[in-house]
């Protein structure tokens, strides 16, 4: 039981997830389809206490003002239940997806799908399969809420805590975050309907209403950087090595900024995909954009970032929203829609609802489907990251890079350029496979 949750009983059917159990390093499997009919799904039912009933209907008005965010904000909270991955453990209509992206192991004799392929991929995702268990829910692993390593004690019971203005406290934890792995930081306020309504763990088949402590507010937002060949590999396994160690990696860098934020006595609640929407939070704290793709696009790594956050109780000074001309280039380029394999990404103007449950309707923007995404990914057993790759905003730093990044932001004008030249430099094709193990020789 979690502080300040009320408990929630479930009961469940026997089904592949009820099968699952943790072990100390992670999870294991236990025989997960006994049955002729492996596939008869039922959602889970819970008991709740008459203190816990589910949100409905917006949220009651903060008495905060948002108006200075510079982007729109949804009027109703989103139940993490209806998030496109945690939908395959319990809507049946996904229980074949789910059986072949989870289950289901096929290797094939051609480089980059081979098992050599494969176990790389699985290592770099270990930290968090193991560990951090950031997918599975809130306030476990890596992302304990309140853990303090025994030999770390002494330090905290010495002196009071750190004392400072918004400001100095504010720098010491950017820069903190900075040597701690982070590639890129920002500070925001968390709005109310930024919080998920309810928690759903795909593990333990829990759904459960969730909220942050009242006096963890501010989230310390990081971005963690994919590595850019490896993004653009012609592999899905080898891209699954770069996307496998950002989620460790922000595993790893969420655990220790928390760490260190406890260290100076403060609260500090490390979060993943968990507790909160990413993407809103990173905008708020100055990271980067929103796009057609419905990723977070940033000034220097475009969208091949990870994101994790902490939220915490410290009086730190927010960022503001800095657009940089994504959303006007995402106007005219299409590259990530014509490219999508499973046609996820629309191709016309932003609308404010979204093609299924699995979006967070009420802003105008850009929605991907998906239910077109995951089942792709079912179909490959392997996660994708074409729209990544052939982001423009993808590049590394450099002069020509540069230069363009420039243009985008103060000429507009200029866009259907840049994207011709983007083009005829080649930067849509994805890179040999036979490379990939030569590019640390």
């Amino acid at each position: 039981q979690r502080p300040g949750l009320p408990p929630v009983r479930i009961r469940s059917c026997p089904t592949p997830m009820a099968r699952l159990r943790y072990c100390h390093q992670g999870f294991r499997l236990h025989n997960p389809f006994p049955f002729p009919k492996p596939l008869a799904w039922e959602a889970p039912i819970t008991t709740q206490t008459a203190s816990s009933q589910p949100r409905t209907g917006p949220t009651p008005k903060n008495e905060e003002d948002w108006s200075h965010l510079g982007f729109e904000v949804p009027d109703h909270r989103f139940d993490q239940k209806n998030e496109m991955f945690k939908r395959s453990v319990w809507d049946p209509a996904f229980a074949k997806q789910f059986k072949r992206f989870y289950m289901e192991v096929v290797y094939q004799d051609r480089p980059g799908w081979t098992k050599a392929d494969h176990a790389l991929r699985n290592a770099a995702w270990n930290l968090e399969w193991g560990y951090a268990r950031g997918n599975a829910g809130s306030n476990q692993g890596l992302y304990d809420w309140e853990a303090i390593n025994p030999k770390a004690e002494r330090f905290l019971k010495q002196g009071g805590r750190v004392d400072g203005s918004p400001d100095e406290l504010t720098r010491l934890v950017k820069a903190a975050a900075l040597h701690l792995g982070a590639g890129l930081v920002g500070v925001a306020k968390v709005h109310p309907n930024w919080i998920y309504s309810h928690e759903f763990n795909p593990v333990e088949r829990t759904h459960r209403p969730f909220d942050l402590p009242d006096d963890c507010r501010t989230a310390v937002v990081m971005a963690i950087p994919m590595d850019y060949k490896t993004i653009r590999s012609k592999s899905m396994v080898l891209q699954g090595v770069t996307t496998g160690m950002g989620y460790s990696q922000m595993a790893l860098t969420a655990n220790l900024l928390a760490a260190f934020i406890r260290g100076l006595g403060y609260k500090a609640l490390p979060a993943g995909n968990d507790s909160a929407l990413s993407v809103p939070l990173a905008l708020a704290a100055g990271l980067g954009e929103w796009s057609r793709m419905g990723l977070l696009v940033t000034e220097r790594f475009g969208p091949r970032v990870r994101l994790c956050k902490v939220f915490t109780d410290m009086d730190l000074a927010p960022d503001l929203y800095r657009p940089f001309g994504v959303v006007d280039f995402c106007r005219v380029c299409m590259l990530c829609a014509e490219s999508c394999p499973s046609q996820a990404i629309p191709q016309g103007e932003p609308a404010r609802k979204g093609p299924n449950v699995s979006s967070q309707s009420g802003v105008l923007k850009w929605y991907v489907n998906g239910e077109r995404c995951f089942t792709y990914w079912a179909t490959r057993r392997m996660d994708c990251t074409r729209c990544l790759s052939i982001c423009p905003f993808n590049k590394p730093p450099g002069l020509l890079h540069d230069l363009v990044r420039f243009s985008i932001r103060r000429l507009p004008r200029l866009n259907r350029l840049m994207l011709w030249g983007d083009k005829l430099l080649g930067y849509q094709k994805r890179l040999p496979v036979e490379d990939f193990w030569r590019w640390r020789d």
